[in-house]
């Protein structure tokens, strides 16, 4: 046999964040302020929702689409937000797999996918394994939405816009105004756009606006694990108006064939956590936030994140992978830029972690800075 493995896995490496998250395993009681992982548990009620399925015999498969209850409630608060009639839903395994299912029913070899730079590691890698073409659209210093730019970088081969708000790595909230502005540019040029909202709920100091309350042709990905800490549920969900229903058409055909169906039991637990009242614990992460911003804006360059948990900080020196070399032999753990972007300037920070470990990150990065 001269080649076991497939061309398409040279096309990515294994994942920088996870690498760190190992790193932490082996060492003693580090500062972790690498994984965008809630620092808290899945709330009690919650956690009762999906025992009383489990144990009321709700361990089959569900429909491939999702279970109707759940998507009919995600729906309803679809349409009372931003006004789509009837929204086409879907239930996903997490919002990586409705990534992977979108990028699946989308990309053709030599498709070109618009991407604002810095970026969420997945996007990059799976449109290059099916063989797209990334456009990256650099956003620094100040990480805004650049609509005059993606407007001139969208060629015949553009089949996509990817846009997060609020963003990892960056916590940018993308403003109504903006948002407006890009939706113009992709309706006059026939561009539809996926509009990743995992962080929708952590918006500290205004509304999180959707690009989809302008445009009929976007995607919206949005999930239950960061708001209500089941990242382990693996649980998202896709929608679409009917402008983009074939989209969704296809995404549900494909997840028939890769992940058969969201976890059933779990979905009971989401129809209640769209009930549930989170803003206790995004009051906390706004503390969080403030935290890290007021101890490291004096000695480093920093934008004040507006949403999600994490800080996007240029690294002093230059080179964002030595001064994350630096921190992590300092017992701090923390992203390199380069995982999120084309550029190795900045490293990324997250707040999901307890007051006393964000203390102690800050004091050791000071130090690291002088």
């Amino acid at each position: 046999m001269e080649k076991l493995l497939a061309d398409r896995t040279a096309k990515i490496d294994a994942s920088g964040i996870r690498k760190v998250f190992a790193l932490a395993q082996s060492l003693e009681n580090p500062v972790n302020l690498s994984i965008g992982q809630p620092d808290f548990d899945v709330p009690d009620e919650l956690k009762s929702a999906a025992i009383e399925a489990i144990k009321g015999g709700l361990n089959k498969y569900s429909m491939s689409a999702g279970d109707d209850a759940l998507r009919n409630k995600i729906a309803a608060r679809l349409s009372d937000g931003i006004g789509w009639d009837k929204p086409n839903v879907m239930i996903t395994s997490g919002v990586s797999g409705g990534l992977l299912l979108c990028f699946l029913s989308l990309i053709n070899p030599g498709d070109e996918v618009i991407i604002p730079d810095p970026y969420f590691v997945i996007y990059k890698h799976i449109v290059n394994m099916l063989g797209g073409k990334c456009v990256f659209i650099d956003t620094y210093p100040d990480f805004d939405l650049p609509v005059e730019a993606i407007s001139e970088a969208i060629t015949e081969k553009t089949k996509l816009i990817i846009i997060n708000s609020p963003c990892n790595p960056t916590g940018k909230v993308y403003s109504s105004e903006k948002l407006e502005k890009l939706a113009e540019v992709a309706s006059k040029k026939g561009v539809p756009v996926m509009s990743d909202e995992i962080y929708e709920e952590f918006s500290y100091d205004q509304d999180c606006p959707t690009i989809a309350s302008y445009y009929d042709k976007t995607l919206i990905l949005g999930g239950f694990g960061k708001a209500y800490a089941m990242t382990g549920w693996r649980l998202g969900y896709a929608a679409v108006s009917d402008a983009m229903a074939e989209l969704l058409e296809q995404m549900v055909k494909i997840q028939q064939y890769t992940f058969v169906c969201p976890p059933t039991p779990f979905q009971q637990a989401a129809i209640a956590a769209l009930d549930y009242d989170i803003s206790p614990m995004v009051d906390k992460y706004r503390h969080k936030r403030d935290l890290v911003y007021n101890g490291l804006k004096d000695k480093f360059e920093v934008s004040l994140p507006q949403g999600a948990f994490y800080a996007f900080v240029k690294a002093p020196g230059g080179s964002a992978t030595e001064f994350v070399a630096k921190a992590i032999k300092n017992n701090c753990l923390i992203i390199p830029g380069n995982v999120f972007s084309e550029k190795d300037t900045h490293f990324r920070l997250s707040y999901a972690a307890s007051d006393e470990d964000i203390e102690k990150g800050i004091a050791i990065l000071r130090k690291l800075a002088e």
